[in-house]
Parts: structure tokens; sequence; C-alpha cells
């Protein structure tokens, strides 16, 4: 099996979007632009490295980079069976697998941003990766510091992060090296994310997940609260809100998608970090990173290779024979007549509604029983969009 895994704040790299002009996944950068109020494609194209920094623009670039590269993914028909993201890449996740709306995904990363970046000006911090140490005796580390300092994140096997304030931090890393790591690295980031340090950002993000109002999924995220996989929406503004002030269980997470049959992982966005995570944690994983377009001949071939037919396996729809699915010709923004509504009448050829500027036409007659695809949301190329009964 599959999975998609995003990346988060830190993978972003100056001029990533610069490839990625004139592709048709372009198109989600103008959307973004619309609903941030903000120029994504500038931030993408033109920042240096300084300016995406910042975790208003680093999370926001990082974001609409990866669902670019989804996009363009799912334009070539392949599919996952579980996605997860590391720390804001568990936004692109949920937004990958129609829990939250494009737009909903957009304000929402926006505002934990913003609200991250104050918390960090509230109460500073830093954040310092240990190398070479077990997670037990990381752990060990930060208590012995008897400072404001715990672990952040639990990325791989021998890869630790560590949070708080500086002198916290400062002080666990002794200790981590006096209990055997190899290296401490203090990353280049403006708080001290995933500790308690963001508790002010998680009341504020509170009032922006329940507007967003999640919804349940065919495809399972993994949680970087619970390492578990969830498929129902409800669930989802507790698990966000949470993530803010816990650890990210990335390495938990993984064995998760292990223990669930995944042998495939394909890292979508920039960086490629998740990609060397995944090696070292899972045996005998086959793993891709995704990152230009120049990549995507790259992922079909790493997809086919992986099938047991040696060819690559799209998804098909059937129900029962009186039954019948109408699906999405492209990927897009979902949009539904108006004049049509459940029991009207569906002639071959009838328009049910637009992803982007493509008509979506029933290939079958019958009765509309009800749509599938919720307007304004974003499909992928053959989402269900509605369902027919035709006798």
């Amino acid at each position: 099996m599959l999975a998609f895994t995003f990346p988060g704040q830190g993978s972003q790299r100056p001029g990533m979007g610069r490839p990625w002009q004139g592709h048709e996944s372009w198109e989600l950068v103008d959307e973004a632009s619309e609903v941030a109020g903000r120029d994504v494609g500038a931030l993408l194209c033109d920042a240096d490295a300084d300016e995406l920094k910042d975790t208003r623009n680093a999370q926001l670039a990082t974001f609409v980079s990866s669902l670019m590269v989804l996009d363009a993914a799912e334009r070539l028909g392949i599919e996952p069976s579980f996605c997860a993201g590391h720390s804001l890449g568990e936004y692109t996740a949920l937004t990958a697998t129609g829990a939250l709306g494009f737009d909903d995904g957009v304000r929402l990363v926006c505002a934990r941003a913003a609200a991250m970046h104050d918390a960090g000006l509230e109460r500073p911090g830093t954040m310092a990766a240990v190398l070479g140490l077990d997670d037990e005796h990381v752990d060990v580390a930060c208590r012995r510091a008897d400072s404001d300092v715990w672990v952040a994140n639990y990325n791989a096997p021998g890869q630790v992060v560590i949070a708080g304030s500086p002198e916290g931090v400062e002080a666990a890393s002794v200790h981590a090296k006096d209990l055997g790591a190899k290296r401490v690295m203090t990353l280049p980031v403006s708080g001290a994310f995933h500790t308690p340090f963001m508790t002010a950002a998680r009341d504020r993000l509170r009032a922006a997940l329940a507007e967003a109002q999640p919804r349940d999924t065919d495809i399972p995220v993994v949680s970087n609260v619970d390492a578990t996989a969830h498929d129902r929406g409800d669930e989802w503004a507790s698990l966000l809100s949470a993530q803010l002030s816990s650890p990210v269980r990335w390495k938990q997470s993984l064995l998760t998608l292990s223990d669930a049959g995944v042998i495939d992982f394909a890292e979508l966005g920039p960086g490629g970090v998740l990609t060397g995570m995944a090696k070292r944690t899972v045996k005998d994983a086959r793993t891709i990173s995704v990152a230009t377009p120049e990549d995507l001949d790259k992922l079909l071939e790493w997809v086919t290779a992986g099938s047991p037919t040696g060819g690559a396996q799209l998804d098909g729809e059937h129900l029962f024979a009186t039954e019948r699915i109408v699906v999405s010709p492209a990927a897009g923004i979902f949009t539904l007549l108006g004049n049509l509504s459940e029991g009207s009448p569906i002639e071959v050829g009838t328009i049910i509604g637009h992803v982007a500027e493509q008509e979506v036409r029933s290939p079958f007659a019958g009765l509309l029983q009800s749509y599938i695809a919720v307007d304004t949301e974003r499909v992928t190329a053959r989402q269900p969009i509605a369902w027919l009964r035709t006798s």
C-alpha cells in the first residue's frame, strides 16, 4: 500500500515554486493567494531564505507547494491508501483527503502560523535536533536539565528534537551529549513549537478549527498526537489543537503505517526530509521524494515498478447493477448546479456541476440520488461526485 506524506515548516527553499510556473497545478497558487489575501506566488518564487524563515511565510509557502505537488500527482491517477503530515504537513494531509476544504485549509494554516509567530514572541524559545541517542535518553536529558525543555519531535530512530527556553535547551543539550548523543544541532526556528510554550497559540486556533468543521474521509490520516489513523472529521479539531503543544510522534506514525501494510512512502513537497526518516524507521520501505514537475515521471515509474502486475493500478468504481457513480474529470474546485436536487432525472450528458473550468457530465441516465462531493470542495481526478439510480 502507498502513503502520501507531507513535510512541515523548515522544508521550504527559496525559489521552490519557479519550476511550477506554467504547470497546470499552478492554479492552486492563484486560488491560495485570493483566499489568504497575499501574493503566494511571490513567496514561492521570489522570497529569500530570511523572508521564508518567518513562520507566517514558511507555513503558507510549504502548504501550498505541497498541495501543488499533490495536485500534479493526482492528475496522473495516483492515489494513496493513507496520508500523514509532519506538524504543518498534517494540514496538507487533511486537505489532500478532503477532511478540510482547500479554502478552509489555507485559512487555518494562516491562522495557525500567525498564532505560533505571536506565541513565539510572547515566550521566546528555540529547538535543537539530538542525533544518535535513543528516545528514552533524550527524555532523561530534558528531565535532568530541570528547566523549560521538552521533547518536541520523535522523528526517527536516533533523531529527536527538543524545544523550550534557550537556557533549557542548552542545558538539555549538555546532558544529551553526556548520555552519548553524537551531535546536537540548534534549529533556525522562531519558537519552541510543540511544547507548552505554544499554549497561547493553541487557544487562538481553537476558534478557527471550530469554524472549519473537518469532514469524514475515505482515506485515513495518521495523527501526530497519537500516531493513530483517523477518518472521522469530528475528531480533528481536538487533535489539531493538541498538536500545537504536544510532541510530533512521527516515528510512531511511520510504524503505524507499516503495521497497516504500507510499504511505499511518497513524500510530496519541498525538502525530502521525510523520505530519509521513512528509510531509517521502516524496514524495506520504498521511498520517493517529489518536489518538482521533473520528479513526476520518476514517481510514475516508481509506482509502476512497485505494483504487483508491474503496471500502475488505478482505482475504478462500481456499485450494484442499478446504481452508477459519476466521477470528476479532473482535479480542482467542485461547484454544483443549483437546479438539480435529489430525485432529479438525469440524461446521458447532463451537466451536474463543474470542476475548475471543466464540465462534469453524467455518462449515465437515471435519477440523481445525492451529491457525494461538497460544493466548493477540492476534488481529485476520478473522485466520486454524485450517484444515480438507473432503474
